[in-house]
């Protein structure tokens, strides 16, 4: 029983060992890689505008925030006749149609004719099916998605419209960025997780034909997505499954990263909320594996890295129940030297992930123009334990409701936390 309890401690410490450094390179690909780098930054010059765009923002019960997002979107530094607006809504989401409405009316009025409110009263109440109901009114040749608590850049369209023309590329996904991470003890690493992602792993993503696309600020050819039949209204992460699809075609995706230029979201503002969108997006990755997409790609390394990236909510789920013990075994154990060694390198690992965060955190700060100090990083060491036990229930969470079979839609509250001051909405007619 000794022997079987030290090989499963050496087993568990090394593949632990091996995903952590992994990970670890992801966190780092784009500062390693100077061509990833470049690749990933806005060019400078920018292409005369040609290109129209069909923004699509699919909204539930985001009466307090969906005025502002539909101004900033219309406020686009692009010409307006080549950008139509597409607020899709469910018919029981009467606040948010009425909110979405008047803002429509204002830019009416205003001279800004290019903005509509999409309201459908079939089912799933989902966000692809929103998206799928929008694309049917799509008008233009790139479909941008949008979520509707976005701070959408105004360069965004003649960014995306430069990079599509030069790279002939048929999708495009730009940075997402949240930006409150001091409002509350699990934000900072919430705002350094999307930082990281963005800034650097999607990178390595792209460069190898496995991507799971972002839920937002994602640029598709119209054709493309008729061409996959839309999104898959069955899944809770239609963003992941969508980007292995568009990957299992052999479609290049360009990703672009620009501290400038990213569109800002917030941390949900409760625990509560934080968990259950953690919980949509573990289970969206579980179904997203179970339909087996990553089986399309087209050689075993891109299929091993969308596994790999599908099958991570298990082991986060797992995680929760080793972390604890794995403590414990630490101080009441006793194991010959080298095992005792070996169990400590994923540890050490860890560590390191908590010093590139604290780089990482002076970084994005630095970019904004805001300011974190000593007693962020404290309140960062205090909280990690805890962060990775939360992020391993909403894991647990997920695999108990994949199990059960429950798959409904629950929603993440947002409150404007990362908001700018609106856009004035000026006569154009």
């Amino acid at each position: 029983m000794e022997q079987l309890v030290l090989a499963v401690l050496t087993l568990i410490s090394l593949v632990l060992t091996v995903q952590a450094a992994h990970a670890l390179y992801l966190m780092i690909y784009t500062w390693d890689q100077p061509e990833a780098d470049a690749r990933a930054r806005v060019p400078d010059q920018r292409a005369t505008p040609e290109l129209s765009f069909t923004a699509i923002l699919p909204a539930r019960h985001e009466e307090a925030v969906i005025q502002h997002t539909i101004a900033r979107a219309a406020s686009a530094d692009y010409p307006p006749h080549l950008v139509q607006i597409l607020v899709v809504c469910s018919a029981d989401d009467v606040g948010t149609i009425e909110q979405a409405r008047a803002q429509v009316s204002a830019l009416r009025a205003a001279g800004r004719g290019n903005v509509d409110v999409i309201v459908f009263d079939d089912g799933p109440i989902n966000k692809p099916h929103g998206l799928n109901t929008a694309l049917r009114h799509a008008t233009s040749e790139i479909v941008a998605i949008f979520d509707a608590e976005d701070e959408v850049e105004p360069q965004l369209f003649d960014i995306v419209n430069t990079i599509m023309l030069s790279d002939d590329v048929s999708v495009v996904q730009a940075g997402v960025q949240l930006m409150n991470f001091d409002s509350n003890w699990y934000s900072t690493f919430n705002v350094l997780e999307y930082f990281f992602w963005f800034r650097s792993r999607l990178h390595y993503h792209a460069k190898n034909g496995a991507i799971t696309l972002g839920g937002n600020t994602v640029f598709f050819k119209k054709e493309l997505i008729e061409r996959l039949g839309g999104w898959d209204e069955t899944n809770l992460t239609e963003d992941a499954d969508i980007g292995l699809r568009v990957s299992s075609m052999g479609e290049k995706v360009r990703v672009v990263y620009d501290d400038r230029y990213v569109t800002k979201e917030e941390t949900p503002p409760t625990l509560q909320s934080f968990i259950k969108q953690r919980t949509r997006w573990c289970q969206g990755f579980m179904q997203t594996l179970g339909k087996g997409t990553w089986k399309l790609m087209p050689n075993r390394r891109q299929r091993f890295l969308a596994w790999y990236t599908l099958a991570f909510p298990h082991v986060q789920a797992m995680l929760g129940f080793y972390l604890p013990v794995a403590l414990l075994s630490a101080f009441v154990l006793s194991v010959p030297v080298p095992v005792a060694m070996l169990s400590w390198l994923p540890v050490l690992l860890l560590g390191a992930h908590f010093v590139m965060s604290v780089v990482g955190l002076y970084e994005f700060t630095g970019a904004h123009g805001l300011k974190a100090g000593p007693g962020t990083v404290v309140k960062m060491a205090i909280t990690w334990f805890p962060y990775q036990m939360v992020l391993s229930y909403a894991a647990g969470r997920a695999l108990y409701r994949q199990l059960k079979g429950a798959t409904n839609w629950e929603k993440t509250a947002h409150v404007g936390a990362h908001r700018t001051e609106a856009p004035e909405l000026t006569n154009v007619g």
